[in-house]
């Protein structure tokens, strides 16, 4: 195991991104938004949160053979990241994603999985020596549930802990996860996870507990603008975060994700850990974009001696 190593594994898209004062409703068309094209993709967001804020990265996904997988792979070198293990499929389209973001920084967004959908076990098999060197894999939902599982088995067996982000939200097997050490849902995931509808402190307490009583050691519930909540054996508290003016919310729960297993990968205390990822999450939503808006290591550090 390798101090500091970390191994995402996840999906790769490309943001196709319009910005306009509210999104519109089902059936209605809005003028006079303003358009971006932005490396994302929640598995690429985090690796590339994780290397640059000073994680040690190797990314395990697959991208297509068109313009788009080429500059996202263009990307990940340029990131610092490990992308030995993103596979390349020919005659498949990379993943898309089209996001609406409102005049108040809110999102709404649909994903054309492509190649995230082809990743196999054999890929997850070819990224073994990463994992076994790893000491923190990190993984979300955008890839096929069953690949999630295969890794999750891997993962147990050569003594990698897990962070999963259960985003996009959907239900997951009891058996997976008690093979999870720490899970970080927002407040919808976490109603899909345990059917209890978090609004507030005590009921964050429920949805995590019901969590935690599944097999999970630590449980973390992002709440955006208020925090992280968090609940151990040793902790039942809301880490709060700095107040800012939100410009884009696109990737910062990823950033936030990232930037925690960065943290726990260099031995900091899970609460000092929560703290350094509401940071990083902090400084992402006053940017526009999702990997654009990834903060380096530097500006986290400047965010603490200006306070």
């Amino acid at each position: 195991m390798s101090p500091n190593k970390i191994v995402v594994v996840g999906s790769s898209n490309t943001d196709m991104v319009i910005y306009s004062d509210r999104i519109p409703r089902p059936g209605e068309t809005i003028l006079g938004g303003t358009f971006k094209m932005n490396p994302g993709g929640k598995g690429a967001n985090q690796a590339v949160a994780a290397a640059r804020l000073g994680g040690n990265v190797s990314f395990v996904s697959s991208i297509g053979s068109d313009i788009f997988g080429k500059e996202s792979l263009s990307n990940f070198n340029e990131a610092g990241i490990d992308s030995q293990y993103v596979s390349i499929q020919a005659g498949t389209p990379s993943g898309v994603a089209l996001i609406l973001v409102d005049a108040q920084g809110e999102n709404s967004i649909a994903v054309a999985s492509g190649a995230n959908s082809s990743i196999t076990t054999a890929d997850i098999d070819k990224a073994t020596p990463a994992i076994q060197a790893a000491q923190f894999m990190l993984i979300q939902l955008e890839i096929p549930l069953p690949i999630v599982s295969y890794c999750l088995e891997i993962a147990e067996q050569e003594n990698c802990k897990v962070i999963l982000n259960p985003a996009p939200a959907q239900a997951l097997d009891d058996k997976d996860l008690q093979r999870i050490s720490i899970i970080t849902p927002n407040e919808t995931e976490a109603e899909i996870l345990t059917g209890i509808t978090v609004t507030d402190l005590e009921s964050a307490r429920k949805a995590a507990t019901a969590l935690r009583d599944k097999g999970i050691e630590y449980v973390i519930i992002t709440l955006g603008s208020q925090g992280a909540y968090v609940l151990t054996s040793t902790m039942d508290q809301i880490i709060p975060t700095q107040k800012v003016t939100a410009v884009d919310t696109t990737a910062a729960g990823d950033t936030f994700n990232g930037a925690l297993a960065v943290a726990l990968s260099e031995n900091m205390e899970l609460k000092e850990a929560v703290a350094f990822a509401n940071r990083a999450a902090a400084i992402s939503v006053t940017r526009k974009g999702a990997q654009a808006s990834v903060p380096f290591r530097k500006e986290l550090t400047d965010l603490l001696t200006t306070k």
